[in-house]
């Protein structure tokens, strides 16, 4: 099986994870494509497969050489995000790529005016959607292109590596991926995410992240009679609002630019839920970021009352970065194994976070590598075929490169 027909298989599935959701895994369909992959994993042969009860699977590729090798491991995401529907994918390839509009269905088009990274694969061949739903390389690209070098290491044994694991699991899009990941039975020295975005990306930096809920308590009253009594949570919804910075929002900041993003508001008279989430590259700054919401909270509670308005602020993962500094030998060795397999690396700072964020701090250093996916979580996705035979050959490389053998 190639690797167009491996991910093209897996986009039969939908995988889409709910961030309303408490179960684990978030979604039940998401074990269905689990328990595919289990027995994908045993038909080609790999070791120790295992998958627990809530959908993280492990499995082993066993080294072939006598040499004390360090134990690596692959990991990728299966779940895709529920900012767009996962269902019905109707995939199209799109070959040799001229650089022109793509007509996806009739009325939406893919152009590279509004999608510059469409010139980058001009002479490639692009798997894009039907315009209706997310493709779903996010990070089931990730998944292919680690089952695809497994395969290919298993098939040439005259390519020495020592023990190679690999693991996929739920949840990642909402947050929640890495929190019920055995790093223990994991058992490597180090890993890497396969779930970056276009050829060359090498991240480990990241965001530290908080989630932040803003309650407020309002008054009900009929308003012919609400003079001195009512107190509308939609107006003091409004007001907290506008106490935050208005050019610290996703929108107006880039690069190690931090931001606050109000997510949803659910509001009445009676109450309101503002949504937030809290992002800075700088950990100080993200400090300062969450006692700002406490001291616009404070500000409101003196105006109004202490129990009309509280916080709810929740840390969710922190910069990769401090814990990859003290183990650069796990970046050197990608950055070695782009450069044999001639891949130009674009190291930058994910605006983001990903399960290797909470891996690394969990003890288990686990910086990102490109998958290949573009336009991410939406209709406009796409990815290169030849982009994704690249990751698997980085990935070979690696694993090359880390039990010391090199053509």
């Amino acid at each position: 099986m190639d690797i167009t027909e491996r991910f093209l298989n897996y986009t039969k599935f939908d995988t889409q994870s709910s961030e309303e959701s408490e179960s684990v895994p978030s979604t039940p369909k998401q074990l269905i494509f689990a328990k595919y992959l289990k027995e994908e994993l045993e038909n080609e042969g790999l070791s120790d497969v295992e998958m627990d009860e809530k959908g993280y699977i492990y499995a082993t590729l066993k080294a072939n050489t006598k040499k004390k090798t360090p134990t690596i491991g692959f990991i990728s995401h299966y779940d895709t995000s529920p900012d767009c529907s996962g269902a019905n994918i109707k995939p199209r390839i799109v070959k040799n790529y001229d650089g022109g509009d793509i007509t996806l269905s009739e009325g939406i088009v893919s152009s590279p005016i509004k999608f510059p990274e469409l010139k980058a694969h001009i002479g490639e061949d692009l798997i894009v959607t039907d315009g209706t739903t997310l493709l779903g390389a996010d990070d089931k690209a990730g998944i292919a292109e680690i089952m695809q070098a497994m395969c290919w290491l298993r098939d040439h044994d005259e390519i020495k590596h020592g023990k190679i694991r690999i693991a996929f699991n739920p949840d990642e899009e909402i947050g929640m991926g890495a929190h019920h990941f055995d790093v223990e039975k994991f058992g490597c020295d180090w890993a890497y995410t396969m779930d970056g975005g276009d050829i060359g990306d090498l991240e480990f930096e990241n965001f530290n992240a908080a989630s932040a809920k803003i309650h407020i308590k309002g008054v009900s009253v009929h308003p012919g009679y609400a003079k001195g009594k009512m107190v509308n949570a939609n107006k003091l919804a409004a007001e907290f609002i506008t106490m935050l910075p208005n050019d610290e929002t996703p929108e107006t900041t880039e690069g190690y630019e931090g931001f606050y993003h109000l997510l949803g508001i659910n509001s009445n008279i009676e109450k309101a839920t503002l949504s937030y989430i809290i992002r800075d590259h700088d950990r100080e700054r993200f400090e300062d970021r969450k006692d700002f919401i406490e001291k616009c909270v404070r500000q409101m509670q003196e105006k109004y009352g202490d129990n009309m308005i509280s916080a709810d602020i929740k840390d969710q993962y922190y910069n990769m970065k401090e814990k990859i500094d003290p183990n650069m030998h796990v970046i050197d060795i990608v950055l070695k194994a782009m450069q044999e397999c001639g891949v130009t690396p674009k190291v930058e700072p994910i605006r983001g976070g990903t399960d290797g964020a909470q891996l690394s701090f969990k003890g288990l250093p686990c910086p990102n590598i490109f998958a290949g996916g573009v336009n991410f979580h939406g209709p406009y996705e796409f990815i290169s075929i030849q982009v994704m035979e690249k990751a698997v050959q980085v990935i070979t490389k690696i694993c090359q490169i880390t039990a010391g053998y090199e053509d």
